[in-house]
């Protein structure tokens, strides 16, 4: 992220960030694996409630954000980011206006071998028109398809940023965070400078 002046009289400023995607798709470890606190999570053990319902077989084993995961970061001295994770299955949607209310901008979290699980995130934010990226979890450490070709399947525009990520990985998931801060801060400034 480009160097900003310092705020005016040292003040700091704070930025809402909702982490989505779609489940087991990584979304609990990335705020976790970033947060400068003990991050708030509401995950619980799967019960018979989902059977059927949340398809398991890619996440043996997983439990499941029942609310939302909450964690902090200072990306420098004047900038702290609140990190929101969504819940990801669908009979918990009715919570995203209000985790997504205030906030600066978005995360989708992708699963490249379930695609398909995270184009209801990105008709939720298109929707709303609140900025987001797409960041790609490389599970296993390895990226198995160009950010390009992920473009092209969830045929989203060109100014949307795709990017590789592993969600378990410190630096990896806070280069993800500074380029949704520089996009959001790109387009804010193209509109102001838009003709009326």
């Amino acid at each position: 992220m480009s160097h900003r002046p310092p705020t005016p009289s040292g003040r700091v400023t704070s930025a809402k960030i909702v982490i989505a995607g779609g489940f087991g798709v990584g979304k609990t470890t990335l705020v976790g694996s970033v947060s400068e606190i003990t991050p708030l999570t509401t995950e619980a053990i799967m019960t018979s409630a989902g059977v059927g319902v949340d398809d398991t077989r890619q996440v043996p084993g997983k439990t499941t954000t029942v609310a939302m995961d909450f964690g902090r970061i200072s990306i420098d001295r004047d900038l702290i980011l609140y990190l929101f994770g969504t819940p990801g299955q669908t009979r918990f949607w009715f919570m995203w206006d209000e985790l997504v209310r205030g906030a600066i901008g978005a995360v989708v979290l992708v699963d490249t071998r379930r695609l398909a699980d995270c184009f209801a995130a990105i008709d939720f934010f298109e929707h709303r028109r609140l900025p987001y990226l797409v960041a790609i979890n490389c599970f296993d450490g390895m990226q198995y398809h160009d950010p390009q070709d992920v473009r092209e399947a969830l045929a989203i525009s060109s100014h949307v940023p795709v990017v590789a990520c592993d969600a378990r990985n410190r630096e990896s998931t806070k280069h993800v965070l500074i380029s949704l801060v520089e996009y959001v801060l790109t387009m804010r400034r193209s509109r102001a400078v838009a003709p009326a």
